[in-house]
């Protein structure tokens, strides 16, 4: 996903250009660090106190210059005109937030007031329409069944979330003033794989693999996530 945020960034702004730039639902700040090495001044809001705190020690480990280019607020993602004027940022990312959300609307119509003009978001949601992938692969055949009519999912960390369908919001990024632009697939060969699958000592082959699929057809359209990049106009 950062190889996909990143060619979306160089595809429309200039080369060393320093980007404003707001996370929400941070987590352990993954990255809004990466960003902010980059050069980018990065905000990022986020409400869990342990997330927070271990945002918090990873800024920290950082250098001087990267730390003075990152700001962390406790916060919801929902109350993002409590804490920022509208147009404040260049690039608004909310990644793996939707689906904890019962009703995302609300979220997203403040994530689309924080963008500049030419401003892209990016978000990283479950995607609705392949849930009956992994049980289907692991053979849990009711749960596969009852995901073909359904959003409503539990999750590895046994919460009840939500998924969302690619053409719902291609539909709410229109609505918000930020038409997609592109949209990929994440873990499309990976998200079948358990908690404890050794991780290969070379990567490259498996990234590789990946990243083509998460930009082709049919692959990207059954992928776990769906990463998708509206810009305002």
């Amino acid at each position: 996903m950062a190889r996909q945020l990143d060619e979306q960034i160089a595809g429309r702004y200039s080369v060393g250009r320093r980007l404003r730039v707001l996370d929400v639902g941070m987590g352990q700040g993954t990255q809004a660090l990466r960003l902010a090495r980059l050069g980018h001044e990065v905000t990022g809001l986020e409400r869990s106190p342990l997330m927070l705190a271990t945002a918090r020690e990873a800024l920290a480990r950082e250098p001087d210059g990267i730390r003075e280019r990152v700001r962390i607020i406790e916060g919801d993602g929902r109350e993002t005109g409590v804490h920022f004027l509208p147009g404040s940022f260049d690039i608004v990312l909310c990644h793996g937030v939707l689906m904890y959300v019962p009703d995302p609307d609300a979220l997203l119509a403040g994530l689309g007031r924080m963008l500049a003009p030419g401003g892209m978001v990016s978000l990283l949601v479950r995607n609705g329409d392949a849930l009956a992938m992994r049980p289907g692969l692991s053979g849990d055949w009711a749960t596969a069944m009852a995901a073909f009519d359904s959003v409503d999912y539990t999750n590895r960390l046994g919460l009840d979330v939500r998924a969302d369908r690619l053409a719902t919001l291609t539909d709410a990024l229109g609505g918000i003033g930020a038409p997609l632009q592109a949209w990929y697939g994440v873990r499309v060969f990976t998200d079948a794989a358990p908690d404890d699958a050794v991780i290969p000592a070379d990567l490259g082959p498996l990234l590789a693999a990946e990243e083509r699929a998460g930009r082709t057809d049919p692959y990207r359209r059954v992928a776990a996530l769906v990463h998708l990049c509206g810009v305002r106009g």
